[in-house]
């Protein structure tokens, strides 16, 4: 796609998404003609007006890899696609190392000090 300096963000936007549509319908469409209509992970079988739920997944999370064997593909339906990039997404929240004990800051506030002064005048 050849940007020009007269084009609009507007339309540089839309051939944009155009182009990655276009892109989209390909792999897609191969990869419908490469491996039977069934989700890898579930094993559900879809067909029909229900094909739409099955989606391409890139295994190495690359949308640019996309070999003529298909190696780097999986059909998935949309659910267990969802759950493979949430899992991810987890997976790298849990990564971070959580602050020793000793690294914690220590309470401020002793909302009870003064109780014992409260109390002494109540029965």
């Amino acid at each position: 796609m050849a940007i020009r300096k007269t084009q609009t963000p507007e339309a540089i936007i839309a051939a944009a998404r155009r182009e990655r549509a276009l892109k989209e319908t390909t792999y897609r469409e191969r990869a419908l003609k490469l491996f039977p209509h069934v989700c890898a992970r579930c094993g559900r079988e879809l067909s029909g007006k229900r094909l739409r739920e099955l989606t391409v997944h890139h295994k190495d999370h690359d949308h640019g890899h996309n070999p003529p064997d298909g190696s780097n593909w999986e059909l998935l339906c949309i659910y267990c696609h969802d759950n493979e990039h949430a899992r991810d997404q987890v997976a790298e929240w849990y990564t971070g190392e959580a602050p020793a004990q000793a690294e914690r800051p220590a309470a401020m506030d002793s909302p009870f000090a003064k109780l014992g002064d409260l109390l002494k005048g109540k029965p």
